[in-house]
């Protein structure tokens, strides 16, 4: 069903990152949207077992980094291991954005987002905040589309 409904509904891929204190950590995520224009806002579902979840609510923040065509890989990199046992940015080039949220490199854009509340959304929370630092890092970049068999169909 899950492979049904990415085909359905296409999505970018993004890497969700958090910086709380001296941790540091991102997640792929692919349930990724704005919400407002006015205020700007975006958001953001995680689930709750995920170590990023726990540093987003602490924080009170997140990033939004928008990969571009061809960073699959990178995708994986942050989508199959856990924060909590690897440090996923010791061979990533980062940034910080305004309130220290780190920026991806290779990303093609990012959001940075203060975040104003949260609710429960099946298995999943979901994040949503005022859009407080973004840009656009790689002008006329393709984005990367998730598609459930590029990540979990043996690729």
């Amino acid at each position: 069903m899950q492979a049904k409904i990415s085909a359905a509904l296409p999505t970018g891929v993004y890497v969700v990152t958090v910086r709380h204190g001296d941790r540091i950590n991102g997640m792929t995520a692919a349930w990724v949207t704005q919400v407002s224009f006015k205020p700007p806002m975006a958001g953001v579902a995680v689930a709750p077992a995920r170590y990023t979840h726990d540093l987003i609510q602490e924080a009170g923040r997140f990033c939004l980094n928008a990969l571009p065509e061809g960073a699959a890989d990178l995708a994986r990199h942050f989508g199959f291991k856990s924060g909590r046992k690897v440090d996923k940015f010791k061979a990533v080039a980062y940034s910080s954005a305004l309130r220290g949220s780190p920026v991806l490199e290779a990303a093609c854009a990012y959001v940075e987002c203060e975040v104003d509340g949260s609710c429960t959304t099946g298995d999943h929370t979901f994040f949503y905040g005022t859009v407080i630092d973004a840009g656009v890092l790689k002008e006329g970049t393709r984005p990367l589309v998730f598609r459930w068999e590029d990540f979990f169909g043996g690729k």
